[in-house]
């Protein structure tokens, strides 16, 4: 049997897309930027299980929203979140992506400390500007990330997006997230990674600019 390719231009390829996740999403009980969110994961990864898997705490994307839109930084783990985030459109409100694991002085620390290169560079970048914090990768940038927010003041904390992927500790991270945490996007269990990070604040900075 022949393969047959569906016949499309490139500027619609995207709307597409998010028609046929909604098709085959069917009925939900999601509020619209929930789903929003949730739509863009799946339509980053092609796996709908994060629709089960996906967790928001309350307020989460409004807090979110409201961190692009009074120009917060957003801080990172590794580069290739930082690659995957919209960087035009978060300039639009003065903010600018941080990401500094690959730094000499962050790898000096990193191995005196005998810590991933991540965990330090989280510990070393979460100044006062940080709106949201996106984990992709790192479980230790995760846990780095909430042992700081909770010395911070609850009415200012960034929200925090941890959806760290792997098998060593990825999971248990983000289960520490949701119990210690009361500002935060994460998917529970092993699955994860850069693309689900970045396709979650491009959600919300597609929010933010509605």
């Amino acid at each position: 049997m022949a393969v047959q390719l569906q016949k499309i231009a490139p500027s619609a390829i995207e709307q597409e897309s998010f028609r046929i996740i909604s098709e085959e999403f069917g009925t939900h009980s999601f509020d619209e930027p929930t789903f929003k969110v949730i739509q863009r994961v799946i339509h980053a990864t092609g796996d709908f299980s994060f629709k089960d898997t996906l967790r928001f705490a309350p307020g989460a994307i409004e807090a979110g929203i409201k961190a692009i839109r009074d120009g917060k930084d957003i801080l990172t783990d590794v580069t290739m979140v930082a690659a995957g985030i919209g960087k035009t459109m978060l300039g639009t409100w003065g903010g600018q992506v941080i990401c500094r694991v690959a730094d000499p002085e962050i790898a000096s620390r990193a191995k005196a400390e005998n810590k991933t290169r991540s965990e330090v560079a989280i510990d070393m970048c979460l100044t006062g500007n940080i709106g949201i914090i996106a984990i992709g990768n790192a479980p230790t940038a995760l846990v780095q990330a909430i042992r700081s927010v909770e010395l911070a003041d609850p009415g200012a904390a960034p929200l925090i997006v941890g959806v760290p992927v792997g098998f060593v500790n990825a999971a248990e991270s983000k289960a520490l997230l949701v119990e210690k945490n009361s500002r935060y996007i994460t998917s529970l269990g092993r699955k994860g990674g850069s693309p689900v990070a970045a396709a979650i604040v491009n959600a919300l900075l597609r929010l933010a600019a509605k």
